[in-house]
């Protein structure tokens, strides 16, 4: 069943101009200018029907009244049922009232050619460019007609109003309709220019700076990627030309083994990341087991963790049932727990731990690690921050902490931190939980 106008004007909640106007992203910038013009008419009117009706221009208080209905109407279908208004009724109707108003209001010497010009403006305000030539012509052709009539019959003209004090209060009366007609014309318009403008301002800023974040990234990946590079060439070279001593080989092979695994996770990472910058949000979220999708990727940095003799211990209880992408949320956990291994001393300690919070699941990892410096942490999750060195001369280029941010929101979840220096970090995520 269709509801009532009562009930879709409160499920709307028009409490404020832009309410009763509508979004940009719901309505064309014509139809935008068309609600404001129509709220200020129906105001306008409210107050020049009973005025009219009471001064004894009771044609006028009729029109009045005609536009009153007309527009509400107009109004309503557009705003409330998001049908397009129509220009054709908007034009037409204003001929034939303005020219009703003149022959019913002292013509040439009575207030209705101040109104012909704002009303004009209106229907150019809120019609289609290729109209406007035609609703031009249109209104000359029928301004011209109506005071030819009027010189050629001038016993056509009613004078409800006599020279002097009435004469000077119906046009005082009628000066207010034109000027606010133009007014919220040019101020909408003026408004819809500024802040289109600050929005591509705004939006062409953003690619420059994303600009000159890639380039900046792609000149730290192509030194970093080429340092290991140039080790393995250098020690085939050495392989090829000379003989190792077998005693040199092993701090040799852990150099380059260092080096090539800190290439590839750098690598991991970037690609990953191109691809979420290529291909942008395809998320799969579905209900999830936390301990049962994290519990292979844990152990697997349990290991990891055991090169550097760090206790890395894991207490999620089963079951806490989130509302995830699972290889996004393994990326994120591999990359948080990653870096807290590199970022621990030898011998050091890392905690994970989940507890649900209302309607999310907070997922902590904790070290007592380096930390991170106060000046650093405000660009931690962007792509301009420094890479920095682990305690063991890891190497990374700074995109995990960027995934993390990225792919988590994507997840409608959040991520933050805390850190000090020399005594450790912890990054938390919020995940949405199952709502029973």
């Amino acid at each position: 069943m269709s509801k009532s106008l009562p009930n879709k004007l409160t499920d709307l909640k028009l409490t404020s101009w832009a309410d009763l106007v509508g979004s940009k992203e719901n309505f064309s910038l014509e139809s935008r200018i068309f609600h404001s013009i129509s709220i200020g008419l129906l105001i306008l009117n409210l107050l020049y029907i009973p005025y009219n009706f009471f001064i004894g221009l009771h044609i006028g208080a009729l029109s009045g009244f005609i536009f009153f209905l007309v527009f509400f109407y107009q109004y309503y279908n557009s705003r409330i049922n998001h049908k397009p208004h129509s220009n054709l009724l908007f034009g037409s109707l204003g001929i034939v009232i303005l020219g009703a108003n003149y022959f019913t209001n002292s013509g040439i010497v009575g207030s209705t050619d101040i109104i012909w010009p704002a009303y004009l403006l209106l229907v150019f305000a809120i019609s289609p460019y290729k109209q406007h030539i035609i609703w031009l012509i249109v209104y000359l052709i029928c301004f011209a007609a109506i005071h030819v009539v009027e010189y050629l019959h001038p016993e056509f003209i009613s004078y409800p109003i006599t020279p002097g004090k009435s004469q000077f209060i119906d046009r005082v009366t009628a000066f207010p309709i034109p000027i606010i007609a133009i007014f919220l014309v040019i101020k909408f318009m003026r408004r819809s220019y500024d802040k289109e403008k600050n929005d591509t301002l705004a939006k062409t800023i953003a690619v420059e700076k994303s600009n000159i974040e890639k380039d900046k990234l792609m000149s730290i990946i192509s030194h970093d990627l080429k340092s290991p590079l140039v080790s393995i060439q250098n020690y085939l070279t050495l392989l090829n030309e000379n003989e190792i001593a077998a005693s040199d080989r092993p701090a040799i092979e852990k150099d380059l083994l260092k080096s090539t695994s800190n290439a590839m996770e750098m690598l991991s990472n970037l690609l990953l990341w191109s691809k979420s910058q290529m291909d942008g949000p395809k998320v799969q979220l579905i209900e999830i087991d936390l301990i049962k999708v994290l519990k292979n990727t844990l152990e697997m940095e349990k290991i990891l963790a055991s090169k550097k003799n760090i206790t890395l211990n894991y207490q999620i209880p089963s079951p806490i049932i989130v509302i995830a992408d699972i290889d996004m949320l393994q990326l994120v956990v591999r990359n948080l727990v990653s870096n807290a291994i590199k970022f621990t001393h030898f011998n050091g300690l890392i905690n994970i731990t989940a507890k649900a919070e209302g309607k999310y699941c907070k997922l902590t990892v904790e070290d007592n690690g380096a930390g991170i410096k106060e000046e650093e942490q405000d660009q931690i999750f962007s792509v301009s921050t420094k890479p920095a060195y682990g305690t063991d001369n890891e190497k990374g280029v700074g995109l995990g902490l960027v995934l993390c941010k990225e792919f988590i929101e994507r997840q409608d979840g959040s991520i933050y931190f805390t850190s000090t220096v020399n005594e450790g970090s912890s990054f938390m995520v919020l995940i949405p939980t199952k709502v029973d």
